[in-house]
């Protein structure tokens, strides 16, 4: 049974995001302020951390370059819930490292459905630690990726799209398979952000960056 964390001040909502999960079987513990949740944190990492981003103590952002810069929360599925709704919110939130994203107001199922997938997605261990194609090198044990001798920064969530399409290199990936399980929704609006994650990586990995072919009206593929 999976372990769920709830970092969200509103109490109505808390209560609502705790009913729900808890009749779908997760096992749940919530809390209004960010210390306590950083607390907790220290005795049991959950399966799953559902954050609110507009919390009275802390930046929900700030929250999340915390969890991905330590080993031990690195790989934290992290569904974020908040009011606001414009698409470079979006964008930021996804770019450090949150893995899906709720905007109040949301459905029961909706919440449901995606906590599941999530659950679902990264349940998969990765068994392959270092992925090397041409002159890109991936290490997913130390999450860092090389372009020939010099290291290669990306976002959170650029690192992602390079490693799925590494991983499936010389194969088609389309780009529903892309938004599901980077962005963990096949939602057609996703599309601008996906196409501009691929601009800036194809950037990033300089002469390599041509490695990343567009395949017109399907998707992407990493060929070397």
């Amino acid at each position: 049974m999976a372990m769920i964390y709830i970092v969200e001040d509103d109490k109505n909502i808390r209560e609502i995001e705790e009913i729900a999960l808890k009749n779908s079987g997760y096992q749940i513990e919530s809390f209004e302020f960010a210390g306590d949740f950083m607390e907790a944190l220290e005795k049991q990492i959950p399966d799953l951390l559902l954050l609110d981003l507009m919390l009275p103590d802390a930046d929900g952002l700030q929250i999340v370059e915390t969890l991905r810069g330590k080993a031990s929360t690195r790989q934290l599925p992290i569904i974020l819930v908040t009011a606001k709704t414009t698409e470079i919110d979006k964008v930021r939130g996804l770019d450090i490292g949150a893995d899906d994203y709720l905007t109040k107001p949301f459905g029961i199922m909706e919440l449901i459905s995606r906590v599941k997938a999530l659950l679902r997605r990264t349940c998969v261990e990765q068994t392959d630690k270092i992925i090397s194609i041409g002159k890109v090198c991936l290490d997913e044990e130390k999450h860092k990726v090389k372009v020939g001798d010099e290291n290669c920064e990306l976002t959170y969530k650029e690192y992602e799209l390079l490693k799925l399409l590494m991983m499936n290199a010389g194969i088609v990936t389309s780009r529903e398979e892309i938004l599901e399980k980077v962005w963990g929704t096949n939602f057609e609006g996703e599309s601008r952000t996906l196409d501009m994650h691929i601009k800036t990586l194809r950037q990033k990995l300089k002469e390599s960056g041509g490695n990343i072919k567009t395949v017109r009206n399907v998707g992407y593929i990493f060929d070397a």
